[in-house]
């Protein structure tokens, strides 16, 4: 999955194997289930408002809370929520920047 500026520039990606059930925690975070294929994206992409990015952020937040204490030896989880702020925190900051951000799902 990556974020595209109005220029069409990548200013993020997010990657997980084929498969992986932690994409889905994105898929929902932009609510953007419809774009979910199985295994993967299904190579659309979705213009994400201001609005919409916002809500990813406050839902992003908000998992983290719910799941913590978390075990901070756990590299891959660690991996995950580092990989999960950078991609929600760049989609939002370029929908602050210019209204929206295009999300691609493949």
């Amino acid at each position: 999955m990556c974020g595209f500026n109005k220029s069409g520039e990548e200013i993020c990606h997010i990657r997980f194997t084929m498969g992986n059930p932690n994409a889905l925690i994105v898929y929902r975070l932009f609510d953007a289930y419809d774009f979910y294929a199985g295994v993967s994206g299904n190579g659309q992409s979705k213009e994400v408002s201001l609005p919409e990015a916002e809500k990813a952020l406050t839902a992003l937040n908000q998992l983290h809370r719910d799941n913590e204490p978390y075990d901070l030896n756990d590299e891959y989880l660690t991996w995950l929520r580092s990989e999960l702020d950078n991609f929600v925190i760049s989609c939002f900051d370029a929908a602050q920047k210019e209204g929206s951000v295009r999300v691609s799902f493949a």
